[in-house]
């Protein structure tokens, strides 16, 4: 029986804080040469956690002491045969996943809203994308989860594809159906790779959807920094099954991994797992309920709706993570990303992105009922300031958009013209975005949040695109391309 009150690393940390005069790296030695500035805002005790990979500390890519431990710890509670701790991020883990799973050349099945650090693994690896749509509700302006037919389909067309790749949940807490989507890639005998950097917790309680560990997927990122208790940046890569090459895992980790780790870091993934696996269940129960509070509250008010399984297509077959709230603000008459920044700027209240129609909260197990209670009168202070300013006739039902629907600037039926990484590496030059159109993109670009590319490398710039860039860019939303949109230039393969 594994003892899951340890906490190897973190005890080997602790140990450290006083040991022999330091003549090692980082140059700050334990906090003895930290700004003044730095110190009076963290303390000093969290620099004399800054440690390199001394004696007892053991090394991130061949561990052999106190990191081991806490990995298989790890693995334990999270149900996989072998974990990884990342220290760069759910990123470097889903890059690793393509480079473990794909050779140059090679097919991998993927939706086409997956994650900035999905398209990055295949400029990596050389592998090509076989793009295939999420359930998409011009409603509510949201691209879902993918569905069992679309990923059969897909199959059927690309027997030779090494793997397949969804994200469970998504931004906005949908899931799929991941246990016959695992079926599914198991008949053809590859592997199943989840973005699950927004599920950690899902584990922890009966409530949440099936974990994807426990629906048979092979390969799961977890972000543990974003709804448990490790530091930001700090993640879980977890195997199982005989699809995927272990060691090839393992060098993917030290390719894309800093070789100088933060024990920090670390030592938040070792005090986050053993938070989780002796109070977890207690901590996840009281999440639900500050959740449930605030739906019930919010429900009541007019003018907004709340995303719900029952607004979820059928196709999807699927659930929703009752913690993540998300509030269609559409006939407030103001948009997600101004509803943000009011929000933000004036009733104390800091959600976690706006888009055109939405905004969209985390509530996780640091959240009080103090949060909930200031979260509920903002929004309720929100909605009584835009009904003096709109006029009852102007409240109408919503309607389908026809604007920017999800295939008119993702159009999947006209193919990569060349594979991310040719792409990326062509020769290029940079033209004003409104003269890029028909051209192939040579970079991405990606609004923040949620950090889904509208283009990258080897896709042909649509109208559709531009439009819809400027658009979001002019609402408020963050184009990693640039901060200034209209004037930007953008590469383009000549």
């Amino acid at each position: 029986m594994i003892n899951q009150e340890k906490t190897p690393i973190l005890d080997a940390v602790r140990e450290w804080n006083h040991k022999n005069a330091a003549f090692y790296t980082p140059g700050h030695k334990r906090g003895k040469g930290i700004s003044q500035e730095l110190r009076s805002l963290f303390g000093e005790s969290v620099f004399k956690a800054d440690l390199t990979e001394l004696e007892g500390l053991d090394s991130l890519h061949c561990p052999e002491g106190v990191i081991k431990e806490a990995q298989e710890l790890a693995a334990d509670i999270f149900g996989a045969s072998k974990t990884w701790f990342l220290v760069n991020g759910s990123t470097c883990g889903i890059e690793a996943a393509i480079l473990a799973t794909c050779n140059h050349g090679d097919k991998i099945i993927l939706p086409r809203n997956v994650h900035y650090s999905a398209v990055s693994g295949l400029i990596l690896s050389g592998a090509i994308p076989i793009f295939i749509h999420p359930e998409y509700d011009s409603v509510l302006d949201i691209a879902h989860s993918i569905t069992t037919d679309a990923v059969e389909d897909a199959l059927a067309k690309h027997p030779d594809a090494k793997a397949v790749m969804i994200v469970y949940p998504t931004y906005y807490g949908v899931c799929g159906d991941v246990k016959a989507i695992a079926e599914i890639c198991h008949r053809y005998n590859i592997p199943l790779l989840v973005d699950e950097a927004h599920g950690a917790h899902f584990i922890f309680h009966p409530d949440f959807p099936i974990p994807s560990l426990k629906a048979n997927a092979d390969l799961v990122i977890q972000s543990t920094h974003k709804t448990l208790g490790a530091m930001t940046q700090a993640s879980m890569l977890h195997l199982q099954g005989n699809l995927i090459d272990i060691d090839r895992v393992g060098k993917a980790l030290q390719l894309l991994q800093s070789t100088s780790p933060s024990y920090i870091l670390l030592a938040s993934l070792d005090a986050a797992r053993q938070q989780m696996a002796l109070y977890g269940k207690g901590l996840m129960t009281q999440t639900l309920q500050l959740a449930e509070d605030a739906r019930n509250r919010i429900s009541k008010l007019p003018l907004i709706s709340l995303l719900s399984e029952g607004l979820l297509s059928k196709n999807l077959s699927g659930s929703l993570d009752k913690t993540r709230l998300t509030i269609t603000v559409s006939q407030l008459g103001i948009t997600g990303f101004e509803v943000e920044e009011i929000l933000d700027n004036q009733l104390g209240v800091t959600p976690e992105f706006g888009s055109m129609h939405n905004i969209t909260f985390i509530i996780s197990l640091g959240n009080t009922q103090q949060d909930i209670d200031d979260l509920v009168a903002a929004i309720a202070t929100l909605v009584k300031i835009r009904l003096s300013k709109i006029h009852p006739s102007t409240t109408k039902p919503q309607q389908k958009s026809s604007q920017f629907l999800w295939e008119n600037f993702f159009p999947i039926e006209n193919p990569l013209q060349m594979s991310p990484r040719e792409a990326f590496f062509a020769t290029t030059k940079s033209l004003p975005l409104r003269e890029t159109t028909g051209y192939i993109c040579a970079e991405i670009v990606c609004p923040y949040p949620p950090g889904i590319p509208v283009l990258m490398p080897g896709e042909i710039i649509t109208e559709g695109a531009i439009e819809y860039l400027l658009k979001i860019h002019s609402m408020g939303s963050f184009i990693t391309a640039s901060t200034d949109i209209n004037n930007a230039t953008f590469k383009v393969v000549i």
